[in-house]
């Protein structure tokens, strides 16, 4: 068994026993075709360890806090599924230029007064970033929760992330990429 079905198992059996909507079931997985819908709408694909989320263990409701968001269609609490966000966020950043939201970056999870865990897809590792929108700017909002989502992954499973009670001092260190990847971004 290799490095990530071992992570899959793991974050399965914990997703069967933590459900952050009130749901009484994991949701489940989704098909194939809906990664597919969801890539097109995105335009990028999803790294292959979150399709795998998604493919195999469910459609959300697992993760820190209040779980991964699900891909395509809102959760029963009317939480938005990942696509919907991404693509609002993206539409936010065309009207508010002040705020852009960088290509590729999908929120996968909703921390809660606007704070959002999201997976830079574009990035190698599929670095997970944290954005923390009440900050005064932009260039203050966004940080690198973790190096990787396999990181991230693993500390929710391991109760290490910086969200955890015995965490507290744990200070995140800011996207450094955030200029450059917005900047790109808004070059016609």
């Amino acid at each position: 068994m290799t490095e990530i079905e071992q992570l899959l198992t793991r974050v399965a059996d914990k997703a069967r026993n933590i459900h952050p909507w009130g749901w009484t079931s994991l949701p489940e997985p989704v098909e194939p075709a809906a990664v597919t819908r969801a890539e097109a709408a995105l335009g990028f694909t999803l790294p292959p360890l979150l399709a795998s989320l998604y493919l195999r263990v469910g459609d959300g409701g697992f993760g820190p806090e209040y779980g991964l968001l699900p891909l395509l269609d809102s959760s029963p609490s009317g939480e938005p599924a990942a696509v919907t966000q991404y693509l609002a966020n993206r539409e936010s950043a065309r009207k508010d230029p002040d705020w852009p939201w960088p290509e590729g970056v999908l929120p996968i999870s909703h921390w809660g007064c606007a704070m959002y865990a999201c997976v830079d897809c574009r990035s190698p590792r599929s670095t997970v970033l944290l954005f923390e929108p009440n900050a005064d700017d932009a260039d203050h909002a966004w940080y690198v929760d973790a190096p990787s989502l396999t990181h991230w992954l693993h500390a929710w499973i391991d109760g290490t992330g910086w969200y955890e009670e015995t965490s507290e001092d744990m200070d995140l260190a800011p996207w450094p990429d955030f200029r450059t990847r917005t900047a790109q971004a808004a070059t016609p």
